[in-house]
């Protein structure tokens, strides 16, 4: 009988059961094996308190009664034979001094003795195994057999128990900081929605973690993770704070403290600040935190959402600071994220695209070059042109990736059409503030077009005002000088609309100007306007720059610039932005003598 009896609980525990169904149908079937008596079940714990586990027949009032009850000498049988490492008979309950804080608990429940056994391995106490008699006596040698037994089975099962929570602690750990995973992460916050309490939701970025990375090396960037997971954990406490992946983190902000989610994250800034000592190097950390408070009705994802969309407003406006998710400008804070989303999901599938529009000489309707720009084929396959997702280009780190993409087509694309033998003179590269950041951009842009087999004078690097205004303008001005130096032309874009223009025509290193739409459109009807392009072109002859008229429409705006002394143009006139194998087919045509004409976007 007792062989089976193992045999069925050893099957349990092989099969991974539920530790607690399992003891207590070990409970069950030695309470049904010897009468006179109930089994009582305890564990552990890291802080030496004993928590009820198993034990179907005792009472729950007395189960919660001495549920974290510290272990000790003299402390009932239970808390003394944990605290020995060694079984305690107590025969006689009302009388035995380890009972005399204990005894108004069990003696109504008819317990006059008890035998607890400590359940141990690998030297550890795990819990303890209980007898407890309705007569006051000891266990008898059968009895004995079976605690011996029960005691075996309960340590393999707890043992195993212990070591699938180990397990499932290091997979839901971040190996770097310690703190949970995003696994985890994703559990608390489950729970979080079901507890029906007052929570909130930060999420936060460090900055500059690739500029650590770059200067000091990725030891001196985990170190910086390591540092702020150990500050977070500090501050939050257990089940928080959260690191997400690469230098994302979250706090789960719980009861009255989510109402003021920005004296939290202040007090996260706050902490943040403080140096840390990184492979040798001085840092001081720098946090952006975005945050959303639940708000019933609201499903997870939409808070989480909520908080994605304000750390995507503070990165792009408040970089170091905390912005707390609005409903009022909640659709405000939605289309910016949308259309983050949308250019970064592109990115990463490869939906990203190119297409050019010729530029072109005026007299001739010859094609002087191209400029590429960008396109995104929707995951429902409509190509849309950037001025959809423009605000995304507002990130530094998406708007370089971008850059980078866009640049291996045009290499990829220039490289054929000289294998064919096709003049396309140069392609025009639309350049962000965002490819300046890292102070390689020449470097970056002339590795690629090695690679690709394709000559830096075939490039024109096009930037706004808005790279250097307010920026490091040195900076930027030895870049631009390092790109011309290195073959590449350099040209001003939407010239006449931003700031300082005629200053930037002085200091910023050019080689050619190109005159904003708004002035093409305006420059036969508003004197003003033409008066504008009249000086611009004058002042670029005498600056020996080039210039190229945007957004040319009729033949009239052609004519009129042309006896200006305007040479180069581009707009609908002559063509619309058209894919690449279209664009192919122009310069083909153009190959076999066919100049560019009017209205050519007709016949494509």
């Amino acid at each position: 009988m007792l062989t089976a009896f193992q045999n069925m609980i050893l099957e349990k525990i092989a099969k991974g059961d539920v530790l607690v169904d399992i003891l207590n149908c070990l409970c069950r079937a030695v309470e049904d094996m010897v009468p006179d008596i109930v089994i009582s079940v305890l564990s552990l714990d890291d802080e030496l308190c004993l928590h009820h586990l198993a034990g179907p027949s005792i009472a729950p009032s007395y189960a919660d009664a001495i549920d974290g009850l510290k272990i000790g000498e003299g402390v009932g049988s239970c808390g003394t034979a944990a605290f020995r490492a060694s079984p305690v008979l107590v025969e006689s309950i009302a009388t035995h001094p380890f009972w005399s804080a204990f005894k108004h608990l069990a003696l109504p429940l008819g317990f006059r003795a008890c035998w607890s056994t400590p359940i141990i391995s690998d030297d550890k106490v795990l819990g303890t195994f209980a007898f407890y008699f309705f007569r006051e006596r000891g266990p008898s040698d059968f009895e004995r057999q079976i605690v011996a037994a029960c005691v075996h089975l309960c340590a393999i099962g707890m043992d195993r128990e212990l070591r699938s929570v180990e397990r499932r602690r290091i997979a839901q750990t971040d190996s770097l900081t310690g703190l949970p995973n995003r696994s985890r992460f994703n559990d608390i916050i489950a729970l979080e929605d079901a507890s029906k309490r007052h929570w909130g939701l930060l999420l936060m970025d460090l900055d500059d973690l690739k500029l650590v990375n770059d200067t000091f090396g990725h030891l001196a960037g985990d170190d910086l993770i390591a540092s702020v997971g150990r500050r977070l954990q500090s501050l939050c406490g257990p089940d928080s704070a959260f690191r997400l992946g690469g230098d994302e983190f979250a706090v789960i902000v719980r009861g009255d403290e989510c109402v003021d989610l920005g004296f939290f994250a202040s007090h996260i800034l706050d902490c943040l600040k403080a140096p840390c000592l990184c492979v040798g190097q001085t840092i001081y950390p720098s946090a952006t935190i975005g945050g959303a408070v639940a708000v019933v009705g609201e499903s997870i994802a939409e808070i989480r959402q909520n908080a994605d969309f304000a750390l995507y407003e503070a990165k792009d406006r408040a970089r170091g600071k905390f912005i707390e998710y609005s409903r009022n400008s909640g659709s405000r804070f939605a289309r910016r994220f949308g259309a983050f989303q949308q250019l970064a999901d592109g990115l990463r599938e490869g939906r990203v695209d190119v297409h050019y529009q010729p530029i072109v000489d005026l007299r001739t309707g010859h094609i002087l070059g191209l400029e590429a720009l960008c396109r995104l084929t929707n995951r429902n396959g409509e190509v849309i042109s950037a001025s959809h997702f423009h605000e995304a280009t507002r990130d530094a780190n998406l708007a370089a990736e971008l850059t980078r993409q866009i640049l291996r087509i045009i290499a990829t694309d220039a490289r054929r059409w000289m294998d064919l033998g096709l003049d396309f003179g140069r392609v025009g590269l639309n350049v962000s503030a965002g490819d300046f950041l890292d102070g390689q951009l020449s470097e970056n842009i002339v590795g690629v077009l090695e690679t690709a087999g394709v000559p830096t004078n075939k490039i024109v690097i096009e930037l706004t005002e808005s790279i250097y205004i307010g920026r490091h303008e040195q900076s930027v001005v030895g870049q631009i000088a390092k790109l011309r130096k290195a073959g590449m032309e350099v040209a001003l874009d939407d010239f006449g609309t931003g700031f300082a223009s005629l200053t930037h025509l002085v200091t910023i290193p050019l080689d050619i100007i190109k005159i904003d739409r708004l002035f093409v459109e305006r420059m036969i009807v508003d004197r003003s306007a033409s008066v504008i392009v009249e000086a611009l072109l004058s002042i670029s002859e005498k600056l020996n720059f080039k210039v190229i008229a945007e957004g040319i429409e009729t033949r009239e705006q052609c004519d009129f610039l042309s006896g200006l002394g305007c040479v180069r143009g581009q707009g609908f006139l002559f063509s619309k932005a058209v894919d690449r194998e279209q664009a192919t087919l122009l310069l083909r045509r153009q190959a076999e003598k066919t100049a560019i004409v009017p209205m050519l976007r007709f016949a494509l």
